[in-house]
């Protein structure tokens, strides 16, 4: 898990995530983002908790494809996939809890 580290300046292709097998957490943001920098502690939190889950920080913003491809609109987003499909999307987390309900859509 890569809960600690910043946001990848380079994203793996929509295929790539499309191919993902098992339970995956992108998390769509930036570095500089306040909400993104609030929220970092809420998702350590509850991803702490379910320690078998890939977690894939990536960059967003204008331009970039894939969170683009994912309709993401607001920092953080975190698009819970399970084998590359989307089974839960948690926008700006407020709180632990707000992440676990999408790690319950991935059980």
């Amino acid at each position: 898990m890569m809960e600690s580290a910043g946001y990848a300046k380079t994203a793996p292709t929509r295929a790539e995530v499309d191919a993902l097998e098992g339970a995956t957490v992108l998390e769509f943001g930036t570095d500089w983002c306040g909400y993104c920098r609030g929220a970092q502690p809420h998702i350590a939190e509850s991803l702490a908790r379910a320690p078998q889950l890939r977690h894939v920080k990536i960059e967003d913003g204008p331009g970039r494809p894939l969170g683009r491809s994912f309709r993401v609109k607001l920092w953080p987003t975190l698009i819970f996939l399970r084998n590359g499909a989307e089974v839960a999307r948690v926008v700006r987390p407020s709180d632990a809890s707000d992440v676990d309900e999408g790690v319950a859509a991935l059980a």
